[in-house]
């Protein structure tokens, strides 16, 4: 079966407040919220940025995953903001199964009623699931993860979803599509740099859809912007 291998920025990255992070994405929380929670911050005599750690694993990915995931000679490759995009290119690359990297299941939180709504960032695997349009999913879980498989218990024991330790793979996978997505919304701006090297690292051409540039300057914040940010 066709697979898309699908890749979630926030994989790679700890952070001490798990509160931290939005299911709500819009330019508000791409960029306002992280501008005021360094404010709120800063404030209390803190770093914001001391509380977000980048794994160094980012940089050894691609060599891991190319040892059990074999790449199809046209395969199509996307960048985005959302991982919500995941479902249409599951759908119009025809791929039958879902490899997520992620620290989040996005099987829909809430349970079965959580697949009721339109598609969004926190549902579109267990769409996907739910409209046929993929027939498994395997989920391999970021190690700072907060989430567990039992919290899906209910979709786990209708769909076919296996929650997969890389290290422990005994198969591989034909990957015809890639998606990388950002997730703005849970990861830091400053660290932005080095998601364009991750995906560049990727070797292959990809397509931008909907992926806005994102500005950090914390050195040039007037106090009306603060303001601005603080009533965000």
């Amino acid at each position: 079966m066709k697979c898309l291998l699908s890749i979630d920025w926030d994989y790679f990255i700890y952070t001490r407040n798990e509160n931290w992070g939005s299911y709500i994405e819009n330019n508000r929380s791409l960029i306002d919220l992280w501008y005021k929670r360094y404010i709120q911050e800063k404030a209390l005599g803190k770093d914001i940025q001391e509380s977000y750690k980048l794994s160094s694993e980012w940089k050894t990915f691609w060599e891991k995953i190319k040892e059990r995931f074999i790449f199809v000679k046209d395969i199509k490759a996307y960048i985005s903001d959302s991982h919500a995009l995941s479902y249409d290119i599951a759908k119009e690359n025809n791929c039958r199964m879902v490899c997520l990297f992620d620290s989040h299941a996005d099987l829909g939180y809430g349970g079965l009623s959580s697949l009721d709504f339109e598609v969004n960032c926190s549902n579109w695997l267990g769409k996907l699931l739910k409209d046929k349009q993929v027939k498994e999913a395997y989920i391999f879980y970021s190690p700072y993860t907060i989430e567990k498989p039992e919290h899906f218990r209910q979709i786990n024991s209708i769909y076919n979803i296996k929650y997969c330790n890389f290290n422990d793979l005994n198969e591989s996978f034909n990957v015809s599509a890639i998606h990388i997505c950002r997730s703005g919304a849970w990861t830091p701006p400053w660290l932005d740099e080095r998601f364009t090297q991750f995906i560049d690292a990727m070797g292959i051409a990809y397509e931008t859809v909907n992926c806005p540039v994102r500005k950090w300057d914390t050195m040039n914040i007037s106090l009306s912007r603060q303001i601005d940010y603080l009533m965000a």
